[in-house]
């Protein structure tokens, strides 16, 4: 099992990434309730990697309603809320908290049908997104875009760490731009569809297929 100190050395340098104009660093040093996202990630990754998950699926980056708020990939507001999931994770009295801004954002939908179909399947991966920060529409923090390219590229070096940090077996992409950057790494893998946009079906059986083998 890596160190405490391995995860929290993860954590700082994620944190300490510049943001550019277009994008939030919602972990960095500068506002202080990100404080609370860097502990929530802590106690995130060091929970999965107790559980040493076998797979790790990279989405493609952080919504405003979601990990931009809690600073745990692909979960929302009333996951932090509500009872834990079946998995024993998130719920009330987990020690995840939610910064004081949570309050009256909705919950983003495509981390709460990630976790429905996760459960169907009994199936638990490590979680993370192939540009980790928050892209936005400029002078818009409220709003959500697609990562370019050379954002994507900038995430690269973390999902790669992940992967090393938590000896997954198998890296999966989640949707096309975190395909795509996969591949722009030089590491071909699997890609399945990404629960987003109507995509829950095709997410479950893609998920199912990568489960057979």
């Amino acid at each position: 099992m890596h160190p405490a100190s391995d995860i929290d050395a993860f954590i700082e340098r994620l944190a300490a990434v510049a943001a550019g104009p277009a994008w939030t660093n919602f972990f960095d040093h500068s506002v202080p309730a990100n404080a609370l996202r860097r502990e929530n990630l802590r106690l995130y990754l060091t929970q999965m990697l107790e559980r040493r998950p076998g797979v790790l699926l990279v989405g493609e980056a952080p919504g405003f309603r979601g990990m931009r708020i809690t600073g745990v990939p692909f979960t929302n507001r009333s996951m932090f809320e509500g009872p834990a999931n079946s998995f024993g994770l998130f719920g009330t009295g987990a020690g995840y908290v939610l910064p004081p801004e949570a309050a009256g954002v909705p919950s983003e939908p495509t981390a709460t049908v990630m976790w429905q179909v996760l459960a169907e399947l009994e199936f638990l991966p490590l979680l993370w997104s192939a540009f980790p920060w928050h892209p936005h529409r400029p002078g818009q923090p409220l709003t959500n875009r697609t990562p370019r390219p050379f954002e994507a590229a900038l995430g690269t070096p973390f999902w790669q760490a992940l992967a090393e940090l938590s000896e997954v077996r198998t890296v999966v992409a989640v949707g096309n731009v975190a395909h795509r950057s996969l591949l722009r790494s030089g590491l071909d893998v699997p890609k399945i569809r990404h629960p987003a946009h109507g995509g829950r079906a095709g997410f479950k059986s893609g998920l199912e297929q990568l489960l057979l083998k």
